[in-house]
This record gives structure tokens, C-alpha cells and sequence, in this order.
């Protein structure tokens, strides 16, 4: 089918309209992702790549390190296949591990630092991670110090957090946070960063093959709400970066600064912030977590262009009582994405920056990006945008998941192109279930207008989504059923300026027996991250709601919150 051909049919009707400076059909690149690293440290070694609290380094310096990491990890047995953990902040510790344990051969595992030990237990298990990389912070090591003794994990590779801050801010943290470094043990079990890099940063070669090999084990709820682990192929990784160049079209190459307040161990940052990057050598801003006023006065100060961040985030920023005090200008392009993006949020950032805001849309199962607003051109507020590059979506009909529906009516999203995941790891069924006929289902219910740009207008899943962050309502069900006095329980988001969604929980005590809210909370402390814990509990005296066939009917029960607001 030629372009022509393909702008006539409605299944790419994108194509009529799509940005005048983007090919659709432009060729993806295929190869390993440190390729993207190698040429960026080519190329622009002497410009900069990582500021990081003021500590700064270039391409060279990066691409270096990377190499040293990776001979080292070889040493220690990382080789093909093998799954390394990373349990970081955003640090340049995180970029150069990132690349590093692909270039030794394994795959990376991201891991939330801020998961709770039986959210970090079942992944190193699911995912067989063997090694982990984290920091010599107490909040970060202790918690993998109690995983090497409960789980399959053999080792941890421990990274300095002093070490990566500049004179005097090193000196000055020992004195003052002393108290936050970890006293590490066991040091048969461990091998500092310093020592591994410590070698000829000549690694062995590794044959990747990038259509097969696994990059990235990225985990996500899926529509179960089972943490799955989403194979992520070298190539896919590199598709999506590639189509992100694509898309933004402006970049200028080893010129630009991109702030990174986004975690990236989520799949979001990951892509968008960290890896598009390194593939237009851009100087990279990291905030080890977004703190509102720091990133204002980093903004103001350094001068970034870039700003990928959540709704919630551009939000506080437009509601900040000295809002006017901090210059935000030099901000060019800003991404938003991991929750839908309100227009009067939308219109406040772009007056109080001058800045374009372009939503889009993605999926962890697509590394992540789907769809984009072009950064020139119409961006229409509320919509999700068009298809990235080479990537083909079509709507289908929610009931049968086969038949195309019509033109403007609603259907599933469902995904084909060289973004999408290789499958779940070690889950053949619900890879089956999830990717048909070469199209991956995505859950959502979205329509598509006249110009091929797409509308989300609902969810098939029950996924929660809070300032950004996936949370999966089964998931926090589990944990609050294991307290001994509950005997009902049903969780579910709702709608919350601030944050896109809360996290509520409905639950009903076992008889005679006595709960409370804060019960709860307190309960569920070590058990699921801060992120998942409801932020309203709702106790019931009475059964909740059920299915005809006795099944707790969370649509019913958020259909009762619904009547309240009335």
C-alpha cells in the first residue's frame, strides 16, 4: 500500500495531516541501545552530558565510565541474559549503569525505590534478578541488604552518594546527613562501584541480536494488576528513542539541556528524558526526586529546554504562590504524559512559560510512546495526538477485539510498530491474551477525528493513576487483605484535581471485630510503597456491593461515590 493509498484509508488517516517536517514512513535504525551512547560520546565528548547538584561531567567522562562498568560487571559474571537490578535515583550512577549492564550483555530490571520489601521480593524472583546496583544511602541499602538474605540475589554493587557530589557539598553531607549513609556488611556479598571500575574500560564484545535480545525487563500491573515484567528488545528500546528524535525535529544536537525530575526507572523518563538525551547529547539536569521549589530555582538558574513531567507537576507549578519570581523561559518544549493532561493545565503552564506543552500517550508495553500533539502545527487540547512514527493504531470493537469500529466511534486502542514489547517474561498466556494478530491491546477506549488525531475517552482497566504513577487496585486489595480483621475490601481511583486520581478503599471489618482507618494505614506501612497507600478508607458496617454472581463490584461502588458528588 503507498502513503497515497494509505492517507485514502481511515486506519491511517493520520497520514492527510501528520507534521509537515515528520515521515511517517521514515525508516527505524536497528541496534543495540548503547550503540545511541557510543556515537553521542563519538561525536560530542567534550560536551556536556550530566549535571547532577552541581557536579558536573561531559560525553568523554560518561562514556568512559561505561565502559569500565561494563568490563567490571563481566568480571563479576554478568554476561549474556544476565538480569541486573537497578534501585536507584535519578543520578548519573543510573545512566551509566543503565548502559553499562547492556553493553556487559545482561538486561536491565528497574526497580522502584520506593517499593516495599514484598513488592521488591516478588520482582527479584519473577524477573530472576542475580544482581542488584543501588547507593550506600540507608534508605536504599538496607532494604537490599534484607533482600540478599531473602531472596535468589547474589550479589549488590554499591555506588557512593558522596562520591558524585561536588567540593564542598561531599564534606558538608558526611558532617551533617552522616547519619543517612549505611553501614554496610558482608562484604562477600558486595562490591563497591570505585573498585569495580577500577580496569582497562575495555570490555569483552557481546553479540546482541537487537530484534530478540532483551534490553529492558520494565514491570507494570497490566490488566490484572500482577506485577509483569514487559520484554523490552534492544530494538524496541532505539525504535522509541528514534521516534521521539523524529518527532521533535528541532532538537539541536549537543546544544540542548533536558531536566530530569521524572524517575527514570518509570518507563516514561526513561525514554523521554534520559535516552532521548543521549541520543541528541543533550546536558542532562537531575533532581534525585522532584522537590517543587528546587526544581523552580534550577529552572530559573540553568536554563533547560527540555521539561517532560506529569500533569501534577505542571499543575503546582502554575499554582505556586511566587510563581512570578523565577524565570522560566528558556523552556521550549515540555512532554506530558503518564495521566491525562487537563486543558486549563495545559493553557496556565504555556502562558506562564511561552513553552509548547505537547500530551501524549504511551504504554510501559510500548517503551513507551504511542502517540504525540506535534510540537508545531495543531495540538489539540485533549488529545492524546497521532502515532509516532511507523507505528500503526486502530480502534476495534471492545466486545469481539477483532472488528474495526467506524470512523469517530469509540474503540479499544490497539498498537502495531517497532515500539512494542517483545512480550511478558516467562507469561505466555497473558502475552497471548494481551497481543493479537500483531496488535497490542491497550485497554483503552479512545476515539479518532477527521485529521487522525486520537481521544481517550475511557478505561477497560482499572488502573489508578496518581500524580504519574501506575497504581493497580488489585495489588493494594492483597496487601489490605492481609489484615487479620478485614473481610471485604474493593479499591478504586477518584478523580482529584491535583493528582489525576486518589487512591480510595472501601472495606468492610470481619464481625465483631474492630477497624479503623488509621488502623489500616499503619498496617499497610511496610507492605506497599507510600504512592499505593489510599489516601481516603472508607470503613462499612455493611456488605459491599456485588455482581449477580457475587463478585465485589468495584463499577458499583464507584457508581454510589458518583451519587454522593451530586
Amino acid at each position: 500500500m503507498t502513503k497515497s493509498d494509505k492517507a485514502k484509508d481511515h486506519h491511517y488517516q493520520w497520514l492527510a495531516s501528520y507534521p509537515a517536517d515528520v515521515s511517517w514512513d521514515q525508516e527505524i535504525p536497528v541496534c543495540p541501545v548503547y550503540d545511541i551512547l557510543d556515537q553521542t560520546c563519538r561525536t560530542f565528548a567534550a560536551a556536556p552530558a550530566f549535571d547532577f547538584l552541581d557536579k558536573k561531567w561531559n560525553w568523554g567522562q560518561v562514556g568512559d565510565l561505561v565502559n569500565r562498568m561494563a568490563k567490571g560487571l563481566q568480571n563479576e559474571g554478568v554476561g549474556k541474559g544476565t538480569k541486573v537490578g537497578l534501585f536507584l535515583p535519578n543520578s548519573p550512577y543510573f545512566l551509566i549503569s543503565y548502559y553499562a549492564v547492556m553493553k556487559a550483555g545482561g538486561t536491565v530490571v528497574n526497580f522502584n525505590p520506593l517499593y516495599a520489601p514484598r513488592e521488591l521480593q516478588h520482582q527479584i524472583e519473577d524477573s530472576e534478578t542475580d544482581f542488584m546496583i543501588t547507593l550506600d544511602l540507608k534508605m536504599l541499602y538496607d532494604k537490599m541488604h534484607e533482600m540478599l538474605h531473602d531472596t535468589r540475589l547474589k550479589k549488590l554493587v554499591i555506588c557512593s552518594f558522596t562520591d558524585i557530589l561536588p567540593f564542598p557539598k561531599n564534606i558538608l553531607f558526611r558532617l551533617a546527613k552522616g547519619k543517612e549513609l549505611a553501614r554496610l556488611m558482608h562484604p562477600e556479598r558486595y562490591v563497591l562501584f570505585k573498585d569495580l571500575i577500577n580496569n582497562n574500560g575495555k570490555p569483552d564484545p557481546v553479540e546482541i541480536d537487537p530484534v530478540n535480545d532483551i534490553a529492558v525487563l520494565q514491570y507494570t500491573g497490566g490488566t490484572t494488576g500482577v506485577p509483569k515484567g514487559a520484554m523490552l528488545t534492544h530494538a524496541n528500546v532505539v525504535a522509541n528513542v528514534e521516534q521521539a528524535v523524529l518527532w521533535f525535529h528541532k532538537a539541536e544536537k549537543g546544544k540542548e539541556k533536558m531536566m530530569g525530575v521524572l524517575p527514570f526507572f518509570h518507563v516514561f523518563a526513561m525514554t523521554a528524558v534520559m535516552n532521548m538525551a543521549v541520543r541528541c547529547a543533550f546536558e542532562i539536569i537531575a533532581l534525585p526526586r522532584f522537590d517543587l521549589d528546587q526544581a523552580l530555582k534550577v529552572i530559573a538558574k540553568k536554563k533547560p529546554h527540555y521539561f517532560p513531567a506529569v500533569p501534577a507537576i505542571y499543575n503546582a507549578i502554575n499554582n505556586h504562590p511566587k510563581l512570578d519570581s523565577f524565570d522560566l523561559k528558556s523552556l521550549k518544549y515540555c512532554i506530558s504524559g503518564g495521566a491525562p493532561l487537563p486543558v486549563e493545565v495545559k493553557k496556565a503552564f504555556e502562558k506562564n512559560t511561552g513553552c509548547v506543552v505537547v500530551e501524549g500517550y504511551g504504554l510501559t508495553e510500548t517503551s513507551p510512546v504511542v502517540c504525540a500533539n506535534p510540537i508545531e502545527g495543531e495540538n489539540k487540547p485533549g488529545s492524546i495526538g497521532q502515532p509516532m512514527p511507523g507505528t500503526i493504531v486502530t480502534l476495534l470493537d471492545p466486545e469481539d477485539g477483532k472488528t474495526p469500529v467506524a470512523m469517530g466511534e469509540p474503540g479499544e486502542l490497539c498498537v502495531r510498530g517497532p515500539q512494542v514489547m517483545k512480550g511478558y517474561y516467562n507469561r505466555p498466556d497473558d502475552t497471548a491474551d494481551t497481543i493479537t494478530d500483531g496488535f497490542l491491546h491497550t485497554g483503552d477506549i479512545a476515539h479518532m477525528d477527521k485529521e487522525g488525531y486520537f481521544f481517550i475517552v475511557d478505561r477497560i482497566k482499572d488502573l489508578i493513576i496518581t500524580n504519574g504513577y501506575n497504581v493497580y487496585p488489585r495489588h493494594v486489595e492483597e496487601a489490605i487483605y492481609l489484615h487479620p480483621n478485614v473481610e471485604e475490601c474493593i479499591v478504586a481511583g477518584l478523580p482529584d484535581k491535583a493528582r489525576g486520581e486518589i487512591v480510595k478503599a472501601w472495606i468492610k471489618p470481619r464481625q465483631g471485630r474492630e477497624l479503623t482507618a488509621e488502623d489500616i494505614r499503619i498496617f499497610l506501612k511496610d507492605k506497599i510503597s507510600k504512592i499505593e497507600i489510599p489516601r481516603q478508607i472508607e470503613i462499612r458496617s455493611e456488605p459491599l456491593p456485588k455482581t449477580m454472581i457475587g463478585k465485589l463490584s468495584r463499577k458499583d461502588i464507584l457508581a454510589e461515590e458518583q451519587q454522593k458528588e451530586k
